[in-house]
């Protein structure tokens, strides 16, 4: 055998070899070693045969076919294949999705449960629609919608708003304007003037009163013998008492039964006071807070009227160079 037929012997071999390791090794890659499952779909944009399938964002297999389901038109069936040992689970769920926002579409797979059982070779995947680029329009364009509506509206009740405010500033400065301050300042020194003009009458019933009290000293000295003279009275008085003593005590006994009607009813109108405890203590915080509150409103609006219109105060004009 010449030289050129070894040569020529030696290549065929070679490329024999390396067609028989390229088979081996594209067969142990994507042959032997893949598991076929199937998901559904009702969006599935861009995904075709040949597109990645990915598991917790990891590549591990890719798509075969892409088809309309026969039993259910509504849903798109998708065959998949991915590495034997991928810890696919019965949790694990299935959804269009894409590694990177310039990526091709993928088919990615969530990493489900540790404690879920594993799936068996063509099992259906759970699925899980995602938004498409249409349904985000059609939302985005009825949030617009609403949007705009809830503008006006906030608008037309910021008008109402408005005038009521003006309406009451105007009352405010209706009740702070200089006539009601001068009509006010006048009251009081007209007060101060009647006060400094019944000093000397004041003082004069103040002395009359101490004379008065002396003569009461008096004529409780000369009531004394009439004292003496009662106490013959007292006695004569006892006798009639004692004639009177019978009609009295029944008296006395239909008194005692009337006071017993009433304490039962005292009784039972402490009892509807107590039931009603909390509810009155609760009415009576409520009118508390309330209060305190309007005091609040009417210090806020006398110290800064402006906040019914604007929200923050507004900033000081410059002074004109």
């Amino acid at each position: 055998m010449n030289t050129e037929a070894k040569v020529g012997t030696f290549v065929i071999v070679c490329l024999l070899l390396v067609a028989a390791a390229v088979y081996y090794v594209g067969n142990e890659q994507w042959g032997r070693h893949m598991t076929p499952y199937k998901t559904h779909l009702r969006y599935a944009g861009g995904v075709g045969p040949g597109s990645e399938v990915l598991f917790g964002g990891i590549a591990v297999g890719r798509v075969n076919s892409v088809k309309a389901w026969n039993e259910d038109p509504t849903q798109i069936e998708i065959l998949l294949e991915v590495k034997e040992g991928t810890p696919l689970n019965e949790k694990s769920v299935a959804k269009l999705g894409s590694v990177s926002l310039m990526s091709s579409p993928a088919i990615s797979i969530t990493t489900g449960a540790q404690q879920a059982p594993r799936m068996k070779a063509g099992q259906v995947i759970p699925s899980q629609e995602t938004v498409s680029l249409d349904d985000m329009t059609r939302k985005l364009s009825g949030i617009a919608d609403s949007a705009e509506d809830l503008i006006t509206q906030v608008q037309g009740e910021l008008k109402g708003v408005s005038g009521s405010a003006q309406a009451l500033l105007a009352n405010l400065n209706d009740v702070t304007g200089p006539a009601n301050r001068h009509q006010i300042a006048e009251l009081l020194q007209q007060v101060n003037a009647l006060v400094a003009k019944q000093s000397p009458k004041i003082d004069r019933i103040t002395d009359q009163v101490v004379l008065v009290s002396q003569d009461a000293d008096s004529v409780v000295k000369k009531i004394g013998p009439l004292v003496d003279h009662a106490d013959a009275t007292v006695a004569n008085v006892n006798l009639t008492i004692d004639q009177l003593r019978d009609p009295i005590r029944q008296d006395l006994v239909q008194l005692h039964a009337t006071m017993e009607q009433v304490k039962t009813l005292v009784a039972s109108i402490q009892t509807v006071v107590r039931s009603n405890d909390d509810n009155i203590h609760e009415t009576i915080e409520n009118l508390r807070v309330a209060t305190e509150h309007m005091d609040q409103l009417t210090d806020q609006v006398k110290q800064r009227p402006w906040s019914l219109v604007r929200i923050r105060q507004p900033k000081d004009r410059k002074v004109p160079q």
